[in-house]
């Protein structure tokens, strides 16, 4: 913790100050985190593998979605379905999107029926942060977590006189957004409001499809988000967020017919935070979020209503107990609920946990151990187990050694989806091994690296009538890498993964990961004067689980710069893709064939961005 003090050592001290001001502080300073144990702590000090973009970040690397954010990420990928607005697949380290648990501001985002975690309808101008672990952390958040935890926070207010921002873009393919947000605070209160409408008249998803597909498919996004806390007394703070995106996406290879989907994503949520005593910090949080689909047809009256509720609530006491102990001990229960057109034999399920984790911090070593023990309505009480251990070889270099263990209840679709739905499915388990080695090579370098191997059992996959069934295990090794670096006023970061994901029953490569990729991003700040570039390389992977399908790989090349016009006003210039290449990440199937999902080639956006003083 003594890391964590030097980092926060600016903000004004109270006995509230290790998780509400800290908290909020902490939102802003790239060398924290969050999402490891729910409480503020250094990177340096989390035992899981971690990434963390913070609203600087973003500002600099001026992604154009939260998807081409996380592909920086080592050991994450990317399979989106077709230009903005397609269904993203999201694999880390090698698992698949169902595997893997997606927060916003704390609530669980992914869909009850499908899983899908709708990452591809969250605007990129209402983000403030972004925090990824990369490995298992079911203790802590029970199922999904089995791949790893990536948690969006969205804007907040800082201490200072109110903010007025205006953003608008505009862009190839017909794009703009357009977005208008209010923030301030004072040492008491911190507020947020904004409002963003992102437009893109598209692309032709398919390259080959009905006649009627044959136009260019465009997505609209509405998106509003709020935050507001405030401390009551030195020991009592209470805040609020929401969040809403509504709009549509239209959509190909709809059996011949014009299909469009209108979404609406919303979370809302709050908390209580009471420093109970100085050695004791009580947090409850609860929370709902709705996840609301309507797949229509402008040929036909045929539509299909996906709509699912969830309610949440977490209670977690964090404990020093003396300098080198402490204990986190919570309890969590949510509630999903569903609404369909199409009918389910079960339509809610409730899950309810507790858990307790002990952290020893010592001279020589240190060491991470927690339990979890979950009752589920439909699948029954399930532990799971998570250690770690420490060892600093020297001042700046460490290693880690962890196990994890993981499970993921089967979603209603799964369960009961007709005709492919299977009732007597049992929830996926997993074990997972790593090491990691974390070392300040210099002062202005650091590298973090990771090996680590994954076991799932009871995998859930569709058979050869796409019934599901747990007739799956996989095997997953790995090695990724990120080595950041600042060199003659050049900041720099690199990013690789090298992944086996196998199925152990038929020693295939698992469908939509590529074995390597690599990223790199390379920035300097000239006075008012910004450039970038960035290099994404993927290599070839299989559509399909028989791995008769391939994928093949590819680079993309992005440059970027900015011009601070005045303290008020800054202008960002991007191109996409500046080597106008063609490539797919995804396959889909028309008349007995497959075809590759079409992506945006070259792609040149100009922004102004103007913050005016009130």
């Amino acid at each position: 913790m003594k890391r964590l003090a030097l980092l926060l050592g600016l903000i004004p001290a109270s006995p509230l100050l290790a998780e509400t001001l800290e908290r909020e502080n902490a939102l802003k300073l790239p060398q924290t985190l969050i999402t490891g144990n729910r409480q503020v702590e250094a990177r340096s000090d989390s035992a899981s593998a971690n990434s963390v973009f913070t609203r600087d970040d973003i500002d600099r690397l001026q992604p154009t979605s939260l998807t081409d954010l996380l592909s920086r990420v080592p050991g994450v990928q990317v399979a989106r379905s077709g230009g903005r607005g397609g269904l993203p697949g999201i694999y880390i380290r090698g698992t698949k999107s169902a595997q893997s648990l997606v927060l916003v501001d704390g609530q669980r985002m992914a869909n009850a029926t499908s899983a899908d975690s709708n990452l591809q309808y969250l605007n990129i101008d209402q983000i403030e942060r972004v925090e990824v672990l990369r490995g298992s952390r079911s203790v802590i958040y029970g199922s999904d977590a089995i791949g790893g935890v990536i948690q969006i926070f969205t804007r907040r207010g800082a201490d200072q006189a109110p903010q007025l921002r205006l953003h608008s873009a505009v862009g190839s393919y017909g794009s703009t957004l357009n977005s208008l947000g209010i923030s301030g605070g004072d040492t008491q209160s911190r507020y947020n409001l904004s409002g963003s409408l992102e437009n893109t008249a598209g692309i032709n998803r398919t390259t080959v499809s009905y006649p009627v597909d044959n136009d260019h498919d465009a997505y609209r996004n509405k998106s509003v988000s709020l935050n507001l806390s405030h401390t009551f007394t030195d020991t009592l703070e209470v805040g609020v967020s929401a969040l809403k995106n509504t709009g549509k996406t239209e959509l190909d290879a709809m059996f011949g017919q014009k299909g469009y989907s209108d979404f609406d994503i919303s979370s809302v949520g709050g908390f209580v935070d009471a420093q109970i005593n100085d050695r004791w910090n009580s947090r409850v949080e609860w929370g709902h979020s709705e996840n609301r689909e309507k797949t229509r047809d402008k040929l036909s009256p045929d539509h299909y209503a996906f709509n699912t509720y969830r309610d949440s609530l977490n209670w977690q006491n964090n404990l020093t107990l003396n300098d080198q102990h402490s204990l986190i001990v919570g309890a969590d229960s949510y509630e999903d609920r569903v609404r369909s057109s199409t009918v389910f034999d079960e339509d809610s399920r409730w899950n309810r946990a507790a858990f307790v984790q002990h952290r020893f911090h010592g001279d020589y070593f240190s060491t991470e151990l927690g339990v979890r023990h979950d009752q589920n309505q439909q699948f029954g009480r399930h532990n799971t187990w998570s250690a770690s251990l420490s060892v600093p070889l020297n001042v700046d270099n460490e290693l880690l050694l962890s196990y994890s263990e993981g499970f993921r209840a089967p979603t209603f679709n799964d369960l009961y989806y007709p005709q492919f739905g299977n009732p007597a499915l049992k929830p996926e388990y997993s074990k997972s091994y790593e090491l990691q080695w974390r070392s300040q090579l210099t002062d202005s370098s650091r590298l973090e690296t990771s090996i680590y191997r994954t076991d799932i059992r009871d995998a859930i996959v569709a058979d050869a009538n796409f019934i599901q069934q747990n007739i799956g295990a996989a095997r997953i090794t790995g090695f990724e890498s990120a080595l950041h670096q600042e060199w003659f006023g050049w900041q720099s970061s690199l990013g690789v993964a090298m992944i086996d994901p196998r199925d152990r029953d038929t020693g295939h490569t698992l469908s939509r990961r590529a074995r390597r990729t690599l990223s790199l991003d390379v920035d300097r700040q000239f006075d008012r004067i910004g450039v970038g570039a960035s290099w994404q390389a993927v290599s070839s992977s299989f559509n399909d689980d028989d791995n008769k399908q391939p994928i093949g790989g590819y680079g993309l090349l992005g440059l970027r710069g900015n011009w601070i016009a005045s303290p008020e006003v800054r202008l960002d210039l991007k191109v996409d893709n500046l080597l106008d290449k063609s490539f797919t990440r995804a396959l889909y199937s028309y008349d007995g064939n497959y075809y590759g999902y079409r992506e945006e080639r070259r792609n040149v956006q100009l922004a102004v961005t103007w913050t005016p003083a009130l």
